[in-house]
């Protein structure tokens, strides 16, 4: 397996396959990693000629008080994964590398990053696109891979993409699912077990409101019916349930298009994000949504 440090590096090799006509897919990942991340290396293994890995914690994403210094590295763990799915290169760039002394310039997307996780993580996504942007003009692919786990984080880069027309195509994946329903997490290690049985309380709550959305486009009666199920958890410390627009990401009155169910919940030690897809009454649910 390939580990390069250097920025140079791996925009080199990047160069030499464009060169070549080969396809490139890019995961950017935090490390940590688990079956959900396998998912998106394994596509981007089927559908690329070459597929690359980040692995980089982005202090730019963290917040006061939150848990960069403690945030999972398992170096060697991560390394067999990728090589199980086929990974044959992996980017892993240093701080000092990716944020040089004299470093000022950040990626700011507005409208999609006002409300939902942005409110209690002021900054958050302006770190994110701003990695995400220094990856892409690294690694140069053709294609990067992005799980709807992270919904606002996907549509924020979408945005950016789009409207900095940087030609890559980026890729969703369905979310990534243990047996009982619960949304595979990095963070989901904070958790004991118990608190890891009660979480499942978060994909409850989104099946919950879809139940009522096949009978009603009432947003304030789907919103109910997820909060009912989440209040019933003791455990349960509700950061926000929302729904709103696939696209926009803004609130909604009434389904009368595609809409997301989108939360962030606290359990435990652990503040966990999940989402699904909410559709105006009688449309089918698209294959692989969920």
């Amino acid at each position: 397996m390939g580990i390069l440090r250097q920025p140079d590096g791996m925009r080199a090799l990047s160069r030499q396959w464009w060169r070549e006509g080969r396809t490139l897919g890019l995961v950017p990942t935090m490390g940590n990693l688990h079956e959900g991340h396998l998912s998106l290396m394994r596509s981007a293994v089927a559908e690329c000629d070459e597929a690359v890995a980040s692995i980089y914690v982005n202090p730019l994403q963290f917040g006061a008080g939150e848990d960069f210094d403690g945030y999972p590295r398992t170096w060697e763990a991560d390394l067999a994964t990728l090589a199980e799915a086929g990974v044959a290169t992996v980017f892993a760039p240093t701080d000092a590398v990716m944020y040089p002394p004299g470093f000022a310039t950040s990626v700011e997307v507005a409208g999609l990053t006002d409300g939902l996780c942005a409110r209690s993580r002021p900054g958050h996504f302006r770190g994110v696109t701003t990695v995400v942007m220094k990856l892409l003009c690294v690694v140069l692919p053709h294609r990067a891979y992005f799980g709807e786990k992270d919904y606002q984080q996907l549509a924020v880069i979408r945005r950016m993409t789009d409207d900095l027309g940087l030609g890559v195509q980026i890729v969703p994946m369905p979310t990534w699912r243990e047996p009982s329903g619960l949304a595979m997490s990095s963070r989901n290690g904070y958790l004991s077990d118990d608190e890891r049985a009660r979480a499942v309380v978060l994909s409850r709550a989104i099946a919950a409101a879809q139940s009522v959305a096949a009978e009603t486009d009432q947003a304030a009666a789907i919103l109910a019916a997820a909060n009912e199920v989440l209040a019933a958890e003791p455990l349960a410390r509700v950061d926000y349930v929302e729904l709103v627009d696939a696209e926009t990401l803004e609130p909604l009155e009434r389904v009368e298009r595609p809409a997301r169910l989108c939360l962030a919940v606290h359990i435990g030690p652990a503040r966990l994000i999940d989402n699904g897809p909410v559709l105006p009454p009688g449309s089918p649910l698209p294959l692989g949504e969920g």
